[in-house]
């Protein structure tokens, strides 16, 4: 069982983006809140279905000072052509060593058609301006999950 985050500080990690510029989670302290999205793999359907949910809902989430990130092991030329072919308006970021997945709990052994490997559990956290995890989404379904994000976002800044 994984130790909830949430009231504590969020893992600081510093990874570059798909342009291979470093991007650290201490960028946005006492800026804006941060949606920190962990994913399996680019291109895949569930991946992609939750990438383009961010995406459409993105100003939204402008709106109301959040900054959305994905996170998964791909490279970032992987990111950089899942970004391009999606129209993606928010940075994705390579996290090859899982070292960001292992800080979040998110690094697991998964199963799959009897086969064992070890990969990153979909999870959303939402980080306040101060640095906490204020809300924690594990083994997140897609189907919904940006607008119950959305939802929490907006209550939190009413």
């Amino acid at each position: 069982m994984t130790q909830s985050l949430e009231g504590l500080t969020a893992p600081v990690f510093t990874l570059s983006d798909e342009q291979g510029d470093l991007v650290s989670l201490e960028d946005y302290k006492g800026k804006s809140y941060v949606i920190l999205y962990f994913y399996p793999k680019d291109q895949t359907p569930g991946c992609t279905t939750e990438a383009c949910d961010f995406r459409d809902r993105h100003s939204d989430f402008e709106e109301l000072n959040a900054v959305i990130l994905g996170v998964s092991p791909d490279s970032a030329e992987s990111h950089g052509k899942f970004i391009d072919k999606h129209g993606l308006p928010f940075r994705l970021l390579v996290d090859e060593n899982h070292e960001a997945a292992e800080a979040y709990g998110v690094w697991k052994l998964k199963k799959n058609f009897g086969r064992e490997y070890m990969g990153i559990e979909r999870s959303t956290f939402l980080i306040d301006p101060t640095g906490t995890v204020v809300k924690e989404w594990r083994k997140v379904s897609v189907k919904g999950h940006v607008e119950e994000a959305l939802e929490t976002l907006k209550e939190l800044t009413d």
